[in-house]
Formats: structure tokens, C-alpha cells, sequence
């Protein structure tokens, strides 16, 4: 019968290493200023109409996938 792990070694045990992903969402939202710029730009955001159709995607879903996937040129200037 295996022996049972003691309560330390159970909280180590239980612990999991942070991917690479999880490392830069959690920089990306200590860096960016997101109710400034969600103020800024949800006056200019479309919202749902009254005829109906496809409602859009919500403005902080949007701006948070459209810096994940945006390359990172502003910090690297080139002469």
C-alpha cells in the first residue's frame, strides 16, 4: 500500500508550475492600464442595435485578444 503524503508535502504535491501563457496574462494585466483605456474607448464602441442582429463581442474580450495577439513593436525602436 503506497504511502500517504503529509499535509506539506500535500500542498507541494498540489502546487503546479505557471505556463508561459498564464506568466504573460498575468504581466500583461499589471502593465496595461485597462479601465483607462476601456473609458476611452467604449464611447466609439458599437453597441447592440435596436433591429436585431449579431450583438458584438464585448469591448474588454476584444482589447485583451487584440494585445495577446498584437506583436510587441513599441518597446523596440529602430533608428
Amino acid at each position: 500500500m503506497p504511502k500517504q503524503p503529509a499535509f506539506p508535502g500535500l500542498r507541494d504535491a498540489m502546487k503546479k508550475k505557471q505556463t508561459r501563457r498564464e506568466l504573460f496574462l498575468l504581466e500583461m494585466d499589471a502593465v496595461v492600464p485597462w479601465g483607462r483605456l476601456l473609458s476611452l474607448i467604449a464611447p466609439h464602441y458599437p453597441k447592440a442595435g435596436p433591429k436585431g442582429g449579431r450583438p458584438p463581442m464585448p469591448l474588454e474580450t476584444m482589447l485583451r485578444v487584440y494585445f495577446r495577439n498584437r506583436p510587441i513593436t513599441t518597446a523596440v525602436r529602430f533608428p
